[in-house]
């Protein structure tokens, strides 16, 4: 119930809150001040009143606007968690009235120049770059003329967990002068006085701690951050704000086609412009108007908050929206400011009403976001549109337009077009999902954090941000940079983003970027450079048909626009002729194979980079690409080749003739056929002279002394025979008649791939259910005999065919599945997890990914899945996967009442599916509780190590990290011989050293026909079974399958408790005329040995916790 930036908070209120005392009859007195309630007890009539009109207007909405009361249910406790307690407000009020006093009790200063420093003492810093370092001006200190609260505070809309107070300190109007808008002037003084503000209070034992920053990251409007001493210093922040006196400047002034920064005095160079010819200042403008303007936006909110009794609690939920999303804080954001005046447009302009509830005025502020594109039809606050600039013009001078009441000020001024397409996404890919009642809203809308590497299918970075300086100056930008006062990466960002979108074009969906954090450093530092940010990260989002499409085909060559192609792609553009007859221009990428066709984005991106790189000499970094060069492929070719090697065996299985009975169907059941195995079959070409042949049969054997032979999997398939009156009703019979045309399976060796055929009866499962009691009746019951058999003959193969499907419709779904399914096996949870509830754990995220879109990457569908395994309430819920999209409404509803009714009983891991709803046959065996909560652990671990790798350039990028199981959690560890490993290759970390296993590298084809080959001769599982069979009583045994050279040995607690004297390989203690046994561990770690003759290398115990 609680978003996880809230969480925290909880604990600390509920010391401070009021106990809530149930509705009951008086209390008697105690003997003291502690209350007994006694029960109410209410008379039939009482009881059986009617409801009352309050009473059916909540249950007629809650019917109406909910999926059900839960939802409605769920909003009102979150709101109880994000508004401030009663207990904070007392603490907050205490500290502004402290505040307050101290900022009232210092003296006047003498009158200096700007740029003298000298009244400063070297205990606090100027919070300004000073760039250029002089400019006209004197200045002095004198207590503010006014100190108000403003923001989100005094309207009620202040939200936790990150508590900020405004408070508006007046700057007496003697210290500033009317023309100090020009050139920095007024900007100066602002930071002067709060550096003098700062140095008043620093001696104070009343404040805590004392910080700059920027307000949304705008250097020009700096801001003093006091927090309280002691306990409290975390529970909120006080942001003190220096503002001109109402009314001191004209705001005709700050029309967004006015100048108010010289070109001279910035550039030091004396020019013949006049201030008519001077290029217009919007960005700076908009920053002096922000500080002329709180209070009227203060009084503008309260009043329409006033009319409307919701306003607050759909103002929280719309910052707790934009906060799961990322798009609250930083330069250019949509903060909560915005999102109270967003709020207030629409009740002003009758959109909403006044009268709606808090769910309601989310829902229409979201379904307005993204029906309204503010980058092209900006809106305006203001009702005066005579006196007041136009939108036209606010749109000639900004890229978002969101006029204020006044009719002066765009509130959107710093917003990148590309930060409010983000906006517009996320409001309509929420719309998308809010009505649908197989979602759940609640965790989806506001319960779930949408980091960039984990929405995004490609992140890059760009580093080195201070060359975009000289980028500016190449690309002409000085009245910009002017504008934005010398901060050149705000004001090269616009130029990236066009080159880039112009680049991608139909290939993404949606380009994103980054919103610079609002620095924070300490009053005696120097304000940091702008350098000195992190790296912008930038989000792709793609659409998967045109992504991958090595050909980017231009205009035809006699179009005008063919030479604005060949500027754009430089040499890389040429002349091509298709089959068409069309001669056009066009550029070819790089990629053969799936894998290298996925780095297309990043080819474009790289290419436009470095040709452009006299203009942007930055460095790009790459986080989601993912691949490295090293790797030759990721596995979809070869799973293609089984596919088509599989198909061709169905068209050879459907013609044979002369059977007994006709195959009904062929089906795969193995998980090459669906494109999900980690590592496809590849087809091989066999060395004959490294195997033995077996006499009887003539097929291959491996051959004492050398290494383990290749190791070869059988694909496995299903062929399903006509249903007849002449199938027998008893299970051994009906076996007979099954193995008749192949024993009890029929290994085909085909294409250097061997398929094993398996032929299935659909009634066999249900005989095998069927029994004759002694009394004659016949019974039906479940045991596992049957349950196996219809796994492998109609559960496995509907789940491969099912899941062959979601790969068509999303191209990534086969690498998320082998990347997820590596993860688990290097991790040694690959016998708890299952090939098949991995796939369906998958398939999940395609087909319920709300609140994201499918993933359209291998590594962002990875880190889903990490979260999903982390974060999902195993406990209460169950995971439904809607495969074909079979379930209704109804069917969701059953499953989790049935769920909730029989929870003890069910696996801890419950898996529903359209084919199983009540039992979770995938999970039923696997994991256990103990194992589910390692996997949840570990999941949460690896997701946190792997995002902060990849959003953090400066770090060694190395993915194998998450893939290097920690060992000091094990009992034992059994070292194996390298040679006896079948799947050496594969492992996270293979060896330097390899092994000749009986495999031909010539490009002259696989083999077909001829010896039999060692088919499924694994040494490393087949020890393992024996292992679990021998000791399974005593401890746990863990081996990644996919080339691990260690199988981990984990004791279990209740088998070294002592128990009676029996006659068992456990060694005897004697205490008293009591005689226990207990296990002997040193034989037991001698028959590990013996058991795993050959194989095994050595055996390392590291347990402290018992006894040897």
């Amino acid at each position: 119930m609680i978003p996880s930036d809230f969480s925290h908070e909880k604990e600390a209120d509920k010391e401070y809150e009021a106990p809530i005392k149930a509705k009951r009859s008086k209390p008697e007195d105690a003997g003291g001040d502690e209350l007994v309630y006694h029960p109410v007890k209410l008379s039939r009539s009482d009881l059986y009143r009617p409801p009352t009109a309050e009473e059916l207007n909540q249950l007629k909405e809650a019917e109406s606007l909910f999926h059900c009361s839960l939802l409605k249910m769920q909003m009102e406790e979150l709101l109880k968690e994000v508004v401030l307690s009663e207990r904070r407000k007392g603490q907050i009020d205490l500290f502004i009235h402290t505040v307050t006093k101290l900022l009232q009790t210092f003296s006047n200063s003498q009158e200096v120049e700007i740029s003298d420093l000298s009244w400063l003492s070297g205990a606090v810093q100027v919070p300004f770059i000073m760039v250029p370092k002089t400019t006209k001006g004197k200045f002095h200190m004198a207590p503010p003329a006014s100190v108000d609260l403003i923001g989100s505070y005094p309207l009620g809309t202040c939200t936790k967990p990150h508590v900020m107070v405004d408070l508006a300190v007046t700057i007496p109007a003697d210290i500033l002068h009317p023309k100090d808008a020009l050139n920095q002037r007024y900007a100066r003084k602002r930071a002067l006085y709060l550096a003098g503000l700062a140095e008043h209070l620093i001696s104070s034992s009343d404040i805590g701690t004392m910080h700059y920053s920027c307000l949304h990251g705008n250097r020009l409007r700096p801001v003093l951050l006091l927090r309280p001493p002691g306990k409290e210093s975390s529970n909120f922040t006080v942001r003190v704000h220096a503002c001109p006196p109402p009314g001191f400047f004209k705001p005709s002034r700050f029309h967004p086609q006015r100048n108010n920064i010289r070109t001279e005095w910035y550039t030091g160079l004396q020019t013949s412009q006049s201030e008519s010819t001077e290029p217009p200042t919007p960005h700076y403008n908009s920053s002096i108007l922000g500080d002329l303007l709180p209070r009227a936006h203060l009084q503008f909110l309260s009043a329409v908050s006033s009319q409307c009794p919701a306003f607050t609690d759909g103002v929280a939920l719309l910052k707790v929206w934009l906060r799961q999303r990322e798009l609250d804080q930083g330069t250019g954001c949509f903060n909560g400011f915005l999102a109270s005046m967003l709020m207030a447009y629409l009740l002003t302009t009758h959109r909403i009403s006044n009268t709606m509830t808090a769910y309601q005025l989310l829902r229409n502020s979201l379904n307005f976001l993204a029906s309204t594109d503010l980058t092209v039809n900006g809106i305006s606050l203001s009702k005066d549109s005579d006196s007041t600039p136009s939108l036209s013009e606010f749109h000639s001078a900004f890229q978002v337009v969101f006029v204020d009441p006044s009719g002066h000020l765009n509130m959107c001024a710093d917003m990148t077009a590309c930060t409010y397409k983000q906006l517009q996404h996320e409001a309509s890919v929420s719309m998308q999902f809010w009505d649908n009642p197989t979602v759940d809203g609640f965790h989806s809308l506001l319960m779930t954090p949408k980091t960039m590497i984990r929405t995004s299918d490609h992140v890059f970075q760009l580093c080195e941000l201070v060359k975009l300086q000289s980028s500016c100056k190449k690309l002409n930008l000085l009245s910009e940079l002017m504008d934005y006062s010398g901060n050149y990466v705000h004001t090269a960002l616009p130029y990236i983003l066009s080159l880039l979108q112009q680049g991608l074009g139909q290939r993404i969906h949606l380009l994103t970027h980054s919103l610079p954090p609002d620095p924070e450093w300490s009053v005696e530092s120097e304000a940091p450079k702008y350098k000195d940010q992190p790296p912008l990260s930038f989000g792709l989002l793609l659409r998967p048909e045109l992504a991958v499409s090595v050909l980017e085909r231009g205009p035809s060559a006699d179009s005008p626009k063919a030479a604005e192609f060949r500027q754009l792609w430089g040499s890389r553009s040429e002349l091509r002729r298709f089959q068409d007859g069309a001669i056009t221009e066009a550029v070819l990428w790089d990629g053969e194979k799936i894998c290298q066709k996925r780095l297309v984005p990043r080819q474009i991106i790289t290419h436009l980079l470095l040709l452009y790189r006299t203009k942007f000499p930055t460095l790009a970094c790459f986080a989601t690409t993912g691949i490295p060069a090293s790797v030759p492929s990721t596995g979809e070719e070869e799973g293609l080749l089984v596919v088509q090697s599989f198909d061709d065996l169905s068209r050879k299985l459907w013609k044979l003739e002369g059977l007994p009975l006709s195959i009904t169907s062929v089906q795969g059941a193995h998980p090459a056929l669906r494109y999900t195995q980690v590592f496809p079959p590849l087809p091989l070409k066999l060395d004959y002279s490294f195997f033995d042949r077996d006499k009887i049969s003539r097929s291959l054997m491996p051959k004492e002394g050398k290494p383990c032979p290749a190791y070869i999997t059988p694909i496995t398939v299903i062929c399903h025979m006509e249903g007849s009156g002449k199938w027998p009703h008893d299970p051994l019979a009906i076996r007979h008649i099954r193995a008749a045309p192949c024993s009890t399976h029929l290994d085909v060796w085909k294409d250097g791939l061997l398929f094993r055929i398996q032929v299935a009866y659909h009634r066999e499962p249900q005989v095998l259910r069927e029994s004759v009691s002694l009394g004659g009746l016949q019974v039906v019951r479940d045991n596992e005999e049957a349950q196996a058999l219809e796994m492998a003959t109609i559960h496995k193969p509907l789940l491969t065919s099912t899941l062959h499907g979601i790969q068509q419709q999303h191209t990534c779904f086969g690498a998320v599945c082998r990347l997820a399914k590596r993860w688990l096996g290097a991790q040694l949870f690959s016998s708890d997890i299952t090939e098949d509830t991995a796939d369906l754990l998958v398939a999940s995220l395609f087909l319920q990914p709300a609140p994201f879109t499918p993933p359209g990457s291998p590594q962002v569908g990875f880190l889903r899945f990490l979260h999903l395994l982390s974060s999902f309430d195993w406990r209460n819920s169950p995971l439904i996967v809607n495969l074909n999209n079979q379930l209704s409404v109804a069917d969701y509803t059953e499953i989790k009442n049935d769920f909730m009714a029989s929870r003890e009983s069910l696996p801890v891991m419950f898996i529903a599916t359209p084919k199983d709803k009540k039992i979770s046959v995938w999970t039923k065996r696997a994991p256990s509780v103990q194992m589910l909560q390692r996997v949840v652990m570990v999941a949460a671990e690896s997701l946190k190590v792997l995002e902060h790798q990849l959003m953090d350039s400066s770090q060694i990028q190395d993915v194998r990290v998450v893939f290097r199981p920690p060992l000091d959690v094990y009992d034992v560890l059994i070292h194996l011989n390298h040679k006896q490993v079948p799947l050496l290759n594969q492992a996270v970390d293979p060896p330097a050293v390899t092994f000749s296993r009986g495999i031909l590298t010539d490009k002259s084809g696989a083999s077909s026909g001829g010896a039999l080959p060692v088919v499924d001769y694994n040494p490393v599982s087949l020890y393992l079974t024996e292992l679990r069979e021998a000791f399974g009583d005593l401890a746990l045994f863990f081996c990644d399958p996919y080339g691990g050279t260690v199988i981990t040995v984990l004791w279990k607690p209740k088998a070294f408790t002592p128990m009676p004297f029996k006659a068992s390989a456990r060694s005897v203690e004697v205490t008293g005329e009591v005689v226990n046994t207990l296990p002997n561990v040193e034989a037991i770690l001698e028959d590990f040995k013996i058991i795993g003759n050959g194989l095994v290398k050595s055996v390392e115990v590291r347990s402290e916790r018992w006894s040897i």
